[in-house]
């Protein structure tokens, strides 16, 4: 894994939703920052399959249009897909906010300079991100 060298800084930043990550990404790099990675986090170690990012695309399961995510990657295995599907923002029981669809799921990481570290920071924060 690359360090960071002696006057870099990395930055992680949490978004409600993938739209509002490349928003604020986009905006970075029209201020000139380019070491910037977007990625979608999940509590039970397993990698949602970006196809089901969208609601709107007609997912084939319950867990496509919760967690992002259609249950049957081969990555997930069995253990991952039951987690998944038992996920109480898939049920919708659980307590208010409980790991709802929306919540800050999406990764955005950033490294740059010490000097232009509060510029990022306030990109970030602009776009709704929480770092």
């Amino acid at each position: 894994m690359p360090q960071l060298e002696p006057g870099e800084r990395s930055i992680l930043s949490y978004f409600p939703t993938s739209n509002k990550a490349q928003e604020a990404a986009e905006e970075l790099k029209q201020a000139g920052f380019q070491n910037i990675q977007i990625d979608r986090i999940s509590r039970y170690g397993v990698e949602s399959d970006a196809h089901f990012n969208n609601p709107i695309n007609n997912a084939s399961s319950l867990t496509g249009l919760t967690v992002y995510s259609d249950g049957t990657g081969e990555n997930l295995g069995d253990s991952g897909r039951v987690l998944l599907a038992a996920d109480p923002s898939a049920s919708g029981y659980g307590d208010i906010d409980y790991g709802v669809s929306g919540g800050r799921a999406f990764l955005l990481a950033l490294v740059t300079s010490e000097e232009r570290v509060e510029e990022a920071v306030g990109i970030i924060k602009k776009n709704g991100g929480m770092v």
